[in-house]
C-alpha cells in the first residue's frame, strides 16, 4: 500500500511540477512580452480557469497524499522513510507558496483594470515576483517527484 501511495504522490508531484515548469520557462516570459494590458488580461483569464477540478485535484490531492505518505513513513520509520518525508515536505513548500503568495497576488491582479494608470508598472512587478517564486514551486515539486520515484524504486 505504501509503495502505491509513494507512486501516486510522485506522479502527482511530477504533473504539478510540469505545470509550474511551463509557467517558469515560457508562459510568463510570453505574457511578459505582451503589451501590459494584454498580459494582464491574459493572466486574469488564466487565473480564472486554473481553479478547475483537474488542476485542483492534482495540486491539492497530491498535497493530501504527501501528508498521508509522510505520516505513514514516520510511523514505519525505517531507513528509506526519511526520503519520503523529505520529498513530501518539498512538495508542501510549493503548496504553502501557492496559498500565501500566488493566490493573493493572483487575486490582486484580478482586481486590476488592465488599462488603468499604473497597471503597466504593477504588471512588471507582478511578472517578476510571481515568476521568481514560481521557480521555487517548480523545483520543489520536481525534486519531490524525483526523490519519491527514487524511493519507490528502492523496493520497500
Amino acid at each position: 500500500m505504501e509503495r502505491y501511495l509513494t507512486i501516486i504522490t510522485a506522479v502527482g508531484a511530477g504533473v504539478v511540477g510540469g505545470v509550474m515548469f511551463a509557467f517558469s520557462t515560457f508562459i510568463m516570459t510570453g505574457l511578459g512580452r505582451l503589451d501590459p494590458a494584454q498580459g494582464i488580461s491574459a493572466m486574469q483569464a488564466i487565473n480564472r480557469e486554473a481553479p478547475n477540478f483537474w488542476f485542483m485535484t492534482a495540486l491539492f490531492g497530491t498535497a493530501l497524499t504527501s501528508i498521508a505518505l509522510a505520516i505513514v513513513s514516520v510511523v514505519r520509520h525505517d531507513g528509506s522513510a526519511v526520503y519520503a518525508v523529505i520529498a513530501c515536505a518539498l512538495y508542501l513548500v510549493g503548496i504553502v507558496l501557492t496559498i500565501v503568495y500566488h493566490v493573493p497576488h493572483n487575486n490582486a491582479l484580478d482586481a486590476i483594470d488592465p488599462t488603468a494608470a499604473g497597471s503597466a508598472d504593477y504588471w512588471r512587478d507582478y511578472v517578476s515576483g510571481w515568476t521568481g517564486w514560481n521557480h521555487v514551486r517548480t523545483v520543489s515539486a520536481i525534486a519531490a517527484s524525483a526523490v519519491l520515484t527514487w524511493s519507490a524504486t528502492r523496493g520497500r
